[in-house]
């Protein structure tokens, strides 16, 4: 990972089972029945998002295709609602991943804000071009409230990789 100027400490690496495994939680969380208003944030797509900027060799647009293929079919929405919306939103945290990790991480959130808004407008525009009906305005909290739970994804999310290693007289870090 590339490190900003003034980040002080070192990451560990990603465990691959916790990567995966917060993406399947995330999958989860989404699919609990809390009668999935409009404005309700799609975790999957943050966790998507934060691991598409973090590790895009491990997550990548592959994954997110599953992933919203795995949302098409338990929403009973429109096949390829969701894999083309999270396959876009793959494709653009991998190509600004450098370039945002330079920022801190409330800066990030404001510049993750388009793309968020651009998933639930690709996923709308599917719904209405399958006959759908339209959700209400409030469907524009949806991508602020992601944005918001940026900071708090990237506090939880990388805080295992925070940990400091075991200092013994060999590593004094």
């Amino acid at each position: 990972m590339i490190m900003r100027p003034g980040q002080q400490q070192l990451l560990l690496p990603v465990n691959p089972l916790f990567m995966w495994g917060s993406l399947v939680a995330a999958m989860l969380a989404n699919m609990i029945p809390f009668g999935r208003a409009a404005w309700t944030p799609d975790l999957l797509a943050l966790a998507i998002v934060f691991w598409g900027v973090h590790q895009p060799t491990r997550v990548g647009i592959g994954a997110a295709f599953v992933f919203g293929l795995f949302m098409d079919v338990h929403q009973s929405a429109m096949l390829g609602q969701h894999a083309l919306s999270y396959t876009t939103l793959g494709y653009f945290a991998i190509t600004i991943h450098r370039r945002l990790l330079w920022y801190p991480v409330a800066s990030q959130a404001f510049q993750l804000l388009p793309l968020f808004a651009l998933s639930h407008l690709i996923e709308l525009g599917i719904r209405m071009i399958g006959g759908g009906v339209f959700p209400g305005w409030n469907l524009l909290l949806a991508p602020l409230i992601e944005a918001a739970l940026w900071p708090l994804a990237s506090v939880l999310l990388l805080a295992p990789q925070r940990r400091t290693p075991e200092p013994d007289e060999n590593r004094p870090l």
